[in-house]
This record gives structure tokens, C-alpha cells and sequence, in this order.
């Protein structure tokens, strides 16, 4: 193979790693791009059909989110650890999510591999249930591991006290697309619950092209926002998660 061609592969590959990362937080493209949405004809039940490449929304059998039943869940050992680090970043309104980009945000061990931290953005209500059990809110942790691997870890919030490590981010959303830079740095491990004890699957993205072989660690323990926090995101993003997908005798494990 020349080097003419390694580098158009390796081209390739960064284009189309960067173009899950982005529909990960449903990011929208540019003008002519397939528009979809979480109500009526392009709603989730619909995905599948807009477009060729969406039709993993439809036939995949590893989708997220789930419903993760607890007492299914077989043990793990390796725990997840985090080397989060204050970074500069951006508070973006994409048109379906609210996401906050960072800029050099660290990286999380998990699985055993180390991934870098890219951005987190937010589901309302919160995309997975444990147990049956919902959540007004979710936020998910996006990270993009050397070799171009993504896994995602989910952290759930009950309403409650206000977040401060969340302040800035709910004060400052963009009511439309655009973004605004944040005014401080950002550590990821602020919104982290005390205990990171979690469960995993294997799952996909929840937003088109609904590609599969994401790794999913969702946090045990949930963490709090205040009311007018939620309401402040729900005046942007009234709903914003992808209904639950079927499980598919996938397996479940968890960590502490």
C-alpha cells in the first residue's frame, strides 16, 4: 500500500470518528443534512427510514438507551478512575442537545483503556432507567479512546440542591444554535457522585446514525440539580431522549 493511501485511510477514519462523536450529542451539519427530531415524522420511531445510512435505528440489536435490570448484572473488577482536569471550553447549543466541549478536558480509564474526555452533554428525562426507575435528567461523559473507540459514562440526577458545578452551564445556555465560551474552566469530576460503582453495556449511538460498539458505564449513583436548573434546560430542550431499546439478551455488568 503507498503512503498516498495510509493517509487517505487514516483521513477516512478520523473524518468518520469525529462524525459519531458528533452525532453522539446530536450535533446538527450543514445545510442539506437529514433533519431529525424526538417528535413526529422524524421522530425516533421514524429514524430508521430518513435516511440509508439511519437504518441502525431500525435493525440494530445492540441500541441504546436501555432499561437496565440490576439483578442481571454480573461483577466486574476493573473500576473506573478518572484523570479529569480543569479545561477550557464552550457551552454549545446544537440544535438538540446542550453540550459543553472541552478543550483538554483529561481522560477516564475504563475497561482497562484509557480514553480522553471530549465533551458532555444532557437528556431530559434521563435517556436509561435502572430498574424501571427514571430520572428527570441525564448527563453523558463522551470520550474517544486512541484507536478511535467512544464509550460514554452516564450520570443521573434527582431534583434537589443546586448544582454548582453546573451553574455556569444552566445560566448561560444558548436559547438557539450557537455556543458561548465558558467564562471558567471546567473538571468533568465535579459532577461526579462520590461513589463511581456503575453498570455497562454495550450499546450505541442514541442519536442517527444509531452506529453501534459504544461501551455505556452508567453510574450507580445519582447526583442532584435544582429545579429551576431543570427548568432552565427544559425552556431549551422541552424533550430530548430517545425512547428505550430492547435489550436483546445483551449482557450487563457492573463495577465499584
Amino acid at each position: 500500500m503507498s503512503i498516498n493511501l495510509i493517509n487517505l485511510s487514516k483521513a477516512k477514519h478520523t473524518f468518520f470518528a469525529s462524525l459519531a462523536l458528533a452525532l453522539l450529542s446530536g450535533a446538527c451539519f450543514a445545510e442539506g443534512a437529514v433533519q431529525w427530531g424526538y417528535e413526529g415524522k422524524v421522530g425516533p420511531s421514524n429514524w430508521g427510514s430518513l435516511e440509508k445510512e439511519f437504518a441502525t435505528c431500525k435493525v440494530g440489536q445492540m441500541q441504546a438507551p436501555i432499561d437496565i435490570p440490576s439483578k442481571s448484572a454480573t461483577a466486574v473488577t476493573a473500576p473506573i478512575t478518572t484523570k479529569y482536569k480543569a479545561s477550557a471550553g464552550e457551552i454549545i447549543n446544537n440544535g438538540h442537545t446542550i453540550q459543553v466541549a472541552l478543550a483538554d478536558g483529561g481522560s477516564a480509564m475504563l475497561g482497562g483503556v484509557d480514553y480522553k474526555i471530549l465533551q458532555l452533554h444532557f437528556h431530559t428525562p434521563a435517556e436509561e432507567k435502572i430498574d424501571g426507575k427514571g430520572f428527570p435528567i441525564n448527563a453523558h461523559l463522551v470520550h474517544k479512546s486512541a484507536d478511535g473507540k467512544l464509550a460514554v459514562i452516564g450520570v443521573l440526577f434527582n431534583e434537589g440542591s443546586e448544582n454548582k458545578s453546573l451553574k455556569e452551564v444552566f445560566a448561560n445556555m444558548p436559547a438557539k444554535e450557537g455556543k458561548v465560551a465558558l467564562k471558567s474552566n471546567f473538571d468533568a469530576t465535579s459532577i461526579l457522585p462520590s461513589s463511581l460503582a456503575y453498570y455497562s453495556y454495550s450499546g450505541s449511538l442514541t442519536t442517527p446514525p444509531c452506529s453501534e460498539g459504544v461501551s455505556f458505564y452508567i453510574l450507580k449513583a445519582p447526583i442532584e440539580l435544582s429545579k429551576d436548573q431543570l427548568n432552565a434546560f427544559k425552556k431549551v430542550f422541552k424533550m430530548n431522549a430517545r425512547p428505550l431499546q430492547p435489550l436483546n439478551g445483551r449482557k450487563i455488568t457492573q463495577g465499584s
